[in-house]
């Protein structure tokens, strides 16, 4: 008789089981980069196309200018009439320099000390005016600080000129016009924007937790402020003083008006329009003197620019 097979009992399967027809999964392939590389390239070489020449335009504006200045103020009359932009080695000589170091109507040595006192006057008094007011609103908490600020960064936008109308009235009202005083406190009340702007900014900088440590210490905000914030102000005082110092040596418009000639102070560039004045068209004359004005400023803005790129971006990379 035939006989069952047998089969063997099913074994209890544990965990999921798969499915039978589970999808073939491949694995993705990696997204393609964008392509970033070649643009940006492509996007600096044709930003290089253009910047040369424009940096070269812009260039031209100064240096022309200044080859014009250095040059003839080495030349006679006729090789400035003849070739003003020539370069005549041969014919070079200091000569002009020293007609304009012994003019009688313009006494550089003597412009060139009231010019420097003028400008230590209008620093010193700047930087103790300034400085304190802008420890005060950086670290005031108040409406009123703001506003005391935005008062300030205000008078940057105001031209000195339009000032000197209402200027001249109250100095001569106060005996100070046409004297030394009534000059420096102008020009010093010109600086206090530009101080108050800069010192402000970088004081906020500084941490709140040096104030309190020297309260603890026992110190006052006077002397905290002069002991432990001050001279930490180093880099941006540096800044102030150079950008001061250049603008009371070119100013021009601002002594002429306030001094005035009967007062017989000059600066260095009223004195060199004393100088020309009388000889307009005598360019051997016109030139040393412009020289002589222009190439202290020259050699102190290129020697102290690096204090000015150190101290503005330190007062915008600090903390």
């Amino acid at each position: 008789m035939p006989t069952e097979p047998t089969t063997s009992p099913r074994r209890p399967v544990i965990g999921p089981v798969a499915p039978a027809t589970a999808p073939n999964r491949q694995p993705r392939r990696p997204a393609p980069a964008p392509r970033t590389r070649r643009r940006a390239s492509g996007t600096a070489a044709g930003t290089s196309l253009w910047r040369l020449p424009l940096l070269l335009v812009s260039a031209s504006f100064m240096v022309i200018p200044l080859w014009l200045l250095v040059v003839n103020a080495f030349k006679s009359e006729q090789d400035i009439r003849d070739s003003p932009f020539g370069l005549p080695l041969s014919r070079l000589s200091l000569r002009p320099l020293r007609d304009a170091f012994s003019n009688p109507d313009f006494d550089v040595v003597r412009a060139y000390g009231i010019t420097l006192l003028f400008v230590l006057l209008v620093n010193v008094l700047s930087l103790l005016v300034s400085a304190p007011v802008s420890y005060v609103i950086a670290r005031g908490t108040t409406r009123w600080h703001t506003a005391l600020l935005l008062l300030f960064v205000a008078g940057t936008f105001v031209p000195s000129q339009v000032l000197l109308i209402p200027v001249v009235y109250v100095l001569k009202y106060l005996g100070l016009m046409g004297t030394i005083p009534g000059f420096v406190l102008f020009e010093t009340a010109l600086t206090l924007p530009v101080s108050v702007f800069l010192y402000s900014a970088y004081i906020r900088t500084i941490p709140r937790e040096l104030d309190q440590a020297a309260a603890v210490d026992g110190l006052g905000r006077m002397r905290t402020f002069q002991l432990v914030v001050l001279p930490l102000m180093r880099p941006m005082v540096a800044t102030a003083v150079i950008l001061h110092s250049l603008s009371v040596w070119n100013d021009f418009a601002n002594p002429q008006i306030i001094l005035g000639p009967g007062s017989g102070l000059y600066t260095v560039t009223t004195g060199v329009y004393a100088a020309v004045g009388k000889y307009s068209t005598d360019y051997a004359v016109v030139f040393p003197n412009l020289l002589l004005a222009v190439a202290p400023a020259l050699a102190f803005f290129a020697i102290m620019q690096r204090h000015i790129i150190s101290g503005l971006t330190s007062g915008a990379l600090k903390g």
